[in-house]
């Protein structure tokens, strides 16, 4: 959990880094700040035991931050061993996943198989990771084993696919959100 929480720290100072080299600074004038956002190892672990039953949580998002010129949403998800879920890809949120137990096989890239742009007052759309499509597997692709300890940066336009799952595959989801689709909370 420390090193988790640990590579959450490191992405939000790299995040901070990036957008304090784009935006211009006038000399003399302070940098207006934003307050740190803090996410507890308990949070992550609510967040995980509300949707106990479920293939996986209905609303992954712990937190959505403003963190000054985009938004940024920490959450947890859990995905328990079952047939192939579905294909995503998000048009304009960005995903680091950092896998924090269990193991699984996982397609990005390539074209998705069966696409079907989600409806815009899709609750995933709105809540989780903005506008995109599900389809019902990926041809082509680049497949990569997956394990706990493994980070994956999934950029906008990227389909995803978990085609196996072993046993179960828990991770925090970073969601990058330039275009500030997903509201702070």
């Amino acid at each position: 959990m420390k090193a988790m929480l640990g590579l959450l720290a490191l992405l939000f100072a790299l995040f901070a880094v990036a957008s304090d080299a784009a935006a211009p600074q006038n000399a003399g004038s302070p940098a207006s700040s934003l307050p740190a956002t803090y996410v507890s190892a308990a949070d992550i672990q609510g967040n995980l035991k509300a949707a106990p039953n479920s293939a996986t949580n209905p609303f992954p998002n712990i937190r959505v931050v403003d963190a000054g010129g985009y938004n940024v949403a920490v959450g947890a998800i859990h995905r328990a061993q079952t047939p192939p879920g579905v294909a995503a890809v998000h048009f304009k949120v960005s995903e680091i996943y950092h896998i924090i137990d269990g193991a699984g096989t996982l397609v990005t890239g390539g074209t998705m198989v069966d696409a079907k742009t989600r409806p815009a007052d899709a609750i995933s759309v709105r809540l989780e990771d903005g506008p995109g499509a599900s389809g019902t597997s990926i041809q082509g692709g680049v497949t990569q084993k997956v394990k706990a300890g493994d980070v994956v940066v999934i950029p906008a336009g990227v389909p995803h696919w978990f085609s196996e799952i072993d046993g179960s595959i828990t991770y925090v989801v970073v969601r990058v959100d330039p275009t500030r689709l997903l509201a702070p909370k």
